[in-house]
């Protein structure tokens, strides 16, 4: 086994990949999560991308159970969480043969070596111990028994074995704070409030922490320093993708000046948005844990019809036991905002993997001809204005909207620049107060521009009209069944999608003016996209990128852009839905890059299949 050379000088580096590997009661995502924390406040620029079981307490010891998190850290703008760990802290035989193919060569393995015994490398499929056996040679492997060191350090509480060993997360995040030069004072100051109510397990966890970073300076391992980002100025805070949406919907709510009303039912990767709300009822937000998807989407509808902004959130299957009720505020002409974290799989599928495969579900997944209009986020931070955008195009075009983010943008996270409140879109409601038509009040007089109905407070005098799922009379709102009338109906509902195209920013695209191919991207293939496109232009090629925040309708000038390059590529995370869609709505031929693996693209796999498009292979 090999180790790191014994020096105490810190090496300078511009960027890092660290992922954090152990069982699913490791505490890995609480380790990487204030690694995270404790980097952004000393100012990097980072990505991160957490990774675990379904699982609520996956099987101890297995591939399966293992729970990982992974941090790019850097002195410059990063874009992904990197493709390859230059770091893997393996907690375990399960954690280290899970993991270990992903790890670059050459990387640098911390390993704790108390849990590579007989019983624990059988169960992952170990012939012998990869510590010992040479099989480990093309890597820095530093061995720490660190489940021995952390019932050391935490003996004098007197805390059970159990609750000791729990520790050693705090033991591994020490060693790698002293290993990178992290703040320390931030995250002894987080573990006493988070365990403030328990004195000897807060206790315990200091003392761990501490005990790792010592053993980190007095077993002179390598020293490393990622000196802080140039970002632009401002007030800078770490943010994930679900944060950013609850805080997103909090600010419209705010520029709207109406009370924000959430639906919900608890699926994961969808969860965090309800419980981060729910912690802001000062902000006038009120909160329902439904029974059940179809009663959470209800509520909402009938807080919109109320006059609050109504929102729910799900994720796929959720989005479709909803449907029947979002075609129910299409024809009703309410504005409701779903909220779609879309995970892998059809069915339960993946519940905790990444995918972009619910698009033509919110495109068309609906009876009837009812068109709804879509905004996508494309990075954790962009998910507030993401938010904004959805409830601002739901109110003044009276509509419901679907917002599509995914797993891997709900659970990401990097530094958000909080923004000046004067630079929050205007989202001006004008609630109907008297009649429209004489002394007649008519619920489907339709704005001149938008083509929105007025809407109408219940209780208001004399606004009293007739609402309800069966087919409206144009202007009256009476219940019709006239053919002509349906026909106008639904040409007006696609109609009024359609305006938003004249309201929305244009699409734009950067790059080479001259370049070979547009790469065409939406949600959060833009990270991986923006990365790659750096290493082609290095290389010499000529390319562009554009990316798609609405996706219906399409920004007004797409066809344009499109037609302007000879070649369009489209990568997403599902079999070739956005490239569908353009095909049929703008006649251009795309080449398809897809991954369903449940994991993000990888930059450097989006840069070789760009280049076999770009080479002609």
């Amino acid at each position: 086994m090999t180790t790191t050379a014994p020096t105490q000088r810190r090496t300078a580096l511009d960027r890092v990949v660290i992922r954090f590997a152990g069982d699913s009661g490791d505490g890995m995502q609480l380790a990487g999560d204030r690694f995270t924390s404790a980097s952004a406040l000393f100012g990097n620029d980072l990505a991160t991308m957490p990774d675990f079981p379904a699982e609520i307490r996956a099987p101890a010891g297995t591939i399966a159970g293992v729970s990982a998190f992974q941090i790019h850290l850097a002195d410059f703008d990063i874009l992904t969480p990197g493709d390859e760990p230059n770091v893997l802290v393996a907690m375990n035989p399960a954690a280290l043969r899970g993991h270990l193919g992903d790890v670059a060569r050459g990387g640098l393995l911390i390993v704790n070596t108390d849990a590579f015994d007989e019983r624990s490398l059988d169960k992952v499929g170990y012939a012998s111990n990869p510590l010992e056996d040479g099989s480990l040679d093309g890597y820095q492997v530093v061995g720490v028994p660190m489940t021995t060191l952390t019932l050391e350090a935490v003996k004098e509480t007197g805390i059970g074995r159990k609750d000791a060993e729990r520790s050693k997360n705090m033991f591994a995040l020490g060693l790698l704070s002293w290993m990178y030069g992290r703040p320390v004072e931030p995250s002894l100051r987080w573990i006493e409030r988070k365990f403030a109510t328990r004195p000897a397990i807060m206790q315990a966890n200091l003392l761990a922490f501490k005990a790792g970073h010592a053993f980190g300076e007095t077993a002179e391992l390598a020293a490393f320093e990622v000196p802080p980002a140039t970002l632009a100025p401002g007030r800078y805070r770490r943010i994930t993708g679900n944060q950013a949406l609850a805080y997103g919907l909090i600010a419209a709510s705010t520029q709207a000046k109406l009370p924000l009303f959430l639906g919900s039912y608890p699926i994961t990767p969808a969860s965090d948005i309800l419980h981060e709300l729910s912690r802001h009822k000062n902000f006038g937000v009120r909160t329902v844990q439904a029974e059940d998807e179809i009663a959470a989407v209800g509520m909402a509808l009938g807080a919109a019809f109320a006059g609050h902004i109504g929102v729910t959130t799900t994720s796929g299957p959720g989005l479709d036991l909803k449907s029947e009720t979002i075609g129910l505020a299409g024809t009703l002409e309410l504005p409701l905002v779903v909220i779609d974290i879309q995970r892998a799989g059809p069915s339960t599928g993946m519940p905790t993997k990444t995918e972009q495969a619910d698009l033509l579900h919110a495109m068309f997944g609906r009876h009837g001809e009812l068109p709804v209009p879509i905004v996508a986020p494309y990075s954790p931070s962009s998910c507030f204005w993401a938010a904004l955008e959805a409830v601002r195009i739901a109110v003044r075009f009276m509509t419901p909207v679907i917002l599509l983010s995914d797993a891997y943008l709900a659970n990401s996270a990097e530094p958000w620049r909080i923004p000046s409140l004067d630079k929050l879109p205007d989202i001006g409601v004008r609630f109907a107060s008297r009649p429209n038509a004489g002394d007649a009040f008519l619920p489907y007089l339709r704005d001149e521009i938008t083509l929105a109905r007025p809407w109408a407070v219940p209780g208001t005098p004399g606004l009293e009209h007739r609402i309800g799922g069966l087919e409206k009379a144009d202007g009256t709102g009476n219940i019709s069944y006239d053919p002509d009338n349906h026909q106008h109906m639904t040409l007006m509902r696609h109609a009024r999608v359609r305006a938003i195209a004249e309201d929305i920013e244009p699409l734009e695209w950067r790059g080479d003016d001259d370049a070979d191919v547009l790469v065409l991207g939406w949600g959060s293939s833009y990270g991986p996209i923006g990365a790659a496109m750096r290493r082609l232009r290095q290389r010499g090629y000529r390319i562009a990128h554009a990316h798609l925040k609405h996706l219906n309708p399409f920004p007004r000038n797409t066809g344009e852009v499109l037609r302007r390059f000879p070649r369009v590529v489209v990568p997403e995370m599902n079999m070739g839905q956005l490239a569908r869609l353009v095909r049929a709505e703008f006649l251009i031929d795309t080449v398809s890059i897809t991954k369903v693996a449940g994991r993000p693209f990888r930059a450097s796999e989006l840069e070789e299949r760009i280049v076999e498009v770009m080479d002609g292979r």
